[in-house]
């Protein structure tokens, strides 16, 4: 013999409507931008990947794809992957603070 599981009864409207107007009419108005908790981090992360560390990013790239074509297998990878690591961190830090900014 086996038992039978009973199954959970259907889920009613008022079940997902009642909390729903509930968290409406407790939540409060959110300002976006507002806040500038992280804005000393962002300063310090931006300036770091737009100065020596974006250099220091992109050489290391470029010495890796430099010492994987010297293992005497070519691939379009190892020499794409440090010009796309070069120009991101050199033009992608202003292009991104300027999209976040903007949707802000």
């Amino acid at each position: 013999m086996h038992s039978k599981l009973a199954l959970p009864a259907a889920p009613r409207r008022r079940d997902y409507i009642v909390p729903a107007l509930a968290a409406l009419t407790i939540a409060g108005a959110a300002y976006a931008g507002a806040d500038t908790t992280f804005d000393p981090a962002l300063q310090k992360f931006t300036d770091f990947l737009e100065g020596s560390g974006g250099k220091i990013i992109t050489v290391m790239s470029l010495a890796g794809g430099l010492i994987a074509l010297a293992s005497g297998r070519f691939a379009l990878g190892q020499v794409a992957v440090p010009v796309a690591v070069g120009i991101g961190v050199g033009t992608g830090v202003p292009i991104v603070t300027s999209v976040v900014t903007a949707v802000i």
